[in-house]
């Protein structure tokens, strides 16, 4: 595997740095994460204007996850041959550039383009690209450390629904995705410069660490497919509830603020 991403040589495993390194990924995750749960919160506001219904202000979303499944594998196999750096930069300006576009959007069909084309895979890097790499820095601790850094996702969930639906009262959901946009690009940019420091020279040259390997009977490949499923079986029961909550409270009569808060809990809980 060629990395070519190091700027000098990475500091040692479970070191200070690495720690850092932790709270700026997770930082990072609940910031960029905000590609995922934007669009659900702007649903009802977006079918109103574009004037479709439920299930086409619905694929703006779809497209989303389709672009950040496509984006973890594109992204992931980038990093796999530059490091974090240069890829989560990269997605960072898409993700700021795919929100900005998405404010100027006049059809249902560009808003959708922008969400699955730049929202959806300038998210991704902020998941399993984020995950991996926060893996390699870490050997005692991997568990805390993998887990800490997918729960920035969640993070954004529960932070970003609860922000927005005040702007949007205020100012309309284009200015909100606008300054998310901007917001993006001036904070995501910095902290992806803070990651250039490459992986430990143990973790690149895929040192298996102090602890013990138990051998398993599957092949990497049946592993990696079983993730695969158990993945869509998570996902897919968790996404509807995630995706409609805030146009069904909507619907009740509850409002888009109460709806917003039902989807911040849940995603607390995550």
């Amino acid at each position: 595997m060629t990395r070519t991403d190091s700027l000098q040589p990475g500091p040692g495993i479970d070191s200070s740095y690495a720690w850092m390194r932790l709270a700026i990924s997770m930082l990072l995750a609940t910031i960029g994460a905000v590609g995922m749960w934007a669009v659900v919160v702007v649903l009802p506001a977006v079918q109103a204007e574009f004037g479709v219904d439920r299930a086409a202000a619905s694929m703006p979303y779809t497209a989303t996850m389709v672009g950040f499944a496509a984006g973890n594998v594109l992204v992931g196999r980038a990093i796999d041959r530059m490091g974090y750096w240069i890829p989560a930069l990269i997605s960072s300006i898409a993700l700021s550039a795919g929100l900005l576009l998405a404010a100027l959007s006049t059809s249902i069909l560009q808003f959708t383009l922008a969400q699955g084309v730049l929202i959806g895979i300038g998210t991704s890097v902020i998941f399993g690209p984020l995950i991996a790499d926060i893996s390699h820095w870490f050997n005692r601790r991997r568990g805390v450390a993998v887990t800490a850094a997918a729960a920035g996702n969640y993070l954004a969930g529960a932070l970003w629904p609860t922000i927005m639906p005040t702007l949007m009262k205020a100012e309309g959901w284009r200015f909100t995705y606008a300054a998310i946009g901007i917001f993006c690009l001036v904070t995501m940019v910095p902290l992806v410069l803070m990651l250039r420091r490459g992986a430990p020279a143990a973790a690149v040259a895929g040192s298996p660490g102090s602890r013990s390997v138990q051998p398993i009977s599957l092949s990497p490949a049946a592993l990696q497919v079983l993730l695969v499923v158990a993945g869509l079986g998570c996902c897919v029961a968790m996404s509807m509830p995630q995706v409609h909550i805030v146009a069904y409270c909507m619907d009740l009569g509850y409002g888009v603020a109460h709806g917003a808060d039902m989807l911040s809990i849940m995603m607390a809980g995550g």
